[in-house]
């Protein structure tokens, strides 16, 4: 038997008595401005809906008085994000009143758009769908597509929040609209498929343009946006 340690004993009271809570994480600006930007592109996608122009004081509002110095980078940030996963541009109409609309970055007359809950423009996805057939030599074996869709977290048969179900979109919907030709590739047995770029894409845009587009865009610029913007899709139909 030993008399207990008095030296540990009251190291042990002291350091239990002097500690403290660890001090909880502040969000960083960049934290902030990142919510200012998902919020601003939620605001900006209700109005594209109801078609309806916005204006300078509107976004600003939306964007609040404390980070109105910010306007420019967080307007910025919300235009690239735009770009990316909706394929539209924020151009300004009217310098009088600083008022913008959104307009199709690869001048297609339809922007992919479904009704109901999956109404967002989808033209980034056929953007790059088309660019993706111009780089396999104007012919997409369809396996190569879904692995490309795949990289964006988009696979057949799966509910995307901002494409709806991809399967019936490049299948049948943009088939529909000239946009895409879905065949059979010759001979393939089992059956195989590709696409190809439908009439409606060549009238209306050009390879030119869909290749600078695809360059903007990249792939792994558009996954990693894709997660803010999926969040300002859930807060514009929350709001909507």
């Amino acid at each position: 038997w030993s008399q207990p340690d008095q030296g540990s004993s009251s190291l042990d009271e002291e350091g239990s008595s002097t500690w403290e809570e660890p001090e909880v994480t502040q969000p960083s600006l960049q934290d902030k401005l990142h919510v200012k930007v998902a919020a601003l592109v939620g605001f900006l996608l209700l109005k594209y809906r109801n078609k309806q122009p916005t204006r300078q004081a509107e976004m600003l509002e939306i964007v609040s008085k404390d980070y109105q110095d910010d306007f420019p980078v967080i307007l910025g940030q919300a235009s690239e994000y735009m770009r990316l996963v909706f394929g539209m541009d924020i151009k300004e109409v009217d310098p009088s009143d600083h008022s913008y609309v959104l307009v199709n970055v690869l001048g297609l007359t339809c922007d992919g758009m479904l009704s109901g809950k999956h109404g967002m423009p989808k033209t980034s996805l056929l953007g790059l769908l088309l660019g993706v057939i111009l780089v396999e030599d104007d012919c997409a074996p369809e396996g190569e597509v879904w692995e490309v869709l795949g990289v964006m977290g988009v696979y057949a048969g799966k509910e995307h929040i901002i494409y709806g179900e991809p399967r019936e979109l490049l299948t049948k919907v943009w088939v529909q609209e000239g946009y895409l030709e879905y065949r059979q590739v010759p001979g393939s047995d089992p059956a195989r498929y590709e696409f190809l770029w439908g009439p409606r894409a060549h009238a209306e845009t050009s390879k030119f343009q869909v290749l600078e587009y695809l360059l903007r865009v990249r792939h792994g610029q558009l996954a990693s946006s894709l997660a803010l913007s999926e969040g300002a899709v859930s807060d514009e139909e929350e709001g909507a």
